[in-house]
């Protein structure tokens, strides 16, 4: 025969155990939404340097006299055997103008090589405004041996970066992409 204490005991037991297993499963759930919860973040906050998307009808209009200069960086990783460089390294825009800039990739191995670009915005606080509308930063590249290609990037920084108290002092923004292979085998 049971008692009443031994019944709440075990009560007790139970809801601790469901609320730690509850726990687990939050925990879980948790750590597989935060790549997805941390992505959109960044792209909403620009957070990190994360620029922003847009089509070519969000362009807003240049601001007369209000230019930024903007620098291009261009990387590879080392195990990738291509060369990857930008057209310009430097160029002064107008804001809240659509502006294109170019960068040269060439595959220097006599085999196709596939590559993706990651990229940063630099100062973090730039990131915001700084919207991509076309970039190859977007899709895997391919080159076929000994193959060089201009890849373009059509851009254009907000002119909200001008009320922005925590931008508004930016003279030049660092747009840097770093290649790295693709891995044939996860496709």
């Amino acid at each position: 025969m049971t008692t009443p204490v031994a019944t709440d005991l075990d009560r007790a037991k139970r809801r601790t155990a469901l609320s730690a297993a509850m726990m687990v499963v939050g925990m879980v759930c948790l750590g597989y939404a935060s790549v997805p919860l941390y992505d959109m973040f960044c792209k909403v906050t620009g957070f990190g340097g994360t620029t922003q998307r847009a089509d070519a009808s969000a362009v807003p209009g240049a601001v007369a006299g209000k230019t930024i200069s903007i620098r291009f960086d261009a990387n590879h990783r080392p195990d990738l055997p291509w060369e990857f460089t930008p057209e310009k390294h430097r160029e002064t825009i107008t804001i809240g103008a659509r502006d294109m800039a170019f960068f040269r990739a060439k595959n220097l191995s006599d085999e196709p090589v596939k590559g993706i670009a990651s990229y940063n915005v630099s100062p973090s606080q730039a990131g915001k405004y700084f919207t991509k509308i076309e970039c190859f930063c977007f899709t895997e590249q391919t080159l076929k041996p000994g193959e060089e290609v201009r890849m373009p990037v059509i851009f254009f920084v907000d002119p909200a970066i001008l009320n922005d108290p925590d931008a508004n002092d930016i003279s030049e923004i660092t747009l840097s992409y770093t290649f790295f292979p693709v891995d044939p085998e996860k496709g």
